[in-house]
């Protein structure tokens, strides 16, 4: 349950982000140059996320092996 909320959550946040950057004026339909527009946020979005989620991993594994090495 707590990851289905973190899921619509960032769902929430890319959406924003992307409107925001891509839409200059709403219509029917989106042109080609806002279609590429949001294909490349929600990428490079999706990007971000994974690099920060590793950063976040690697820096808690090495933390984890110095709080060890202190112990020893």
């Amino acid at each position: 349950e707590t990851q289905k909320q973190r899921f619509q959550q960032l769902v929430h946040q890319m959406t924003e982000l992307c409107w925001e950057k891509c839409m200059d004026k709403p219509g029917p339909k989106l042109d080609s140059r806002a279609e590429t527009c949001f294909v490349n946020c929600v990428e490079r979005f999706i990007d971000t996320s994974q690099f920060i989620l590793n950063r976040l991993e690697q820096t808690q594994k090495s933390k984890s092996a110095f709080s060890e090495s202190l112990s020893d």
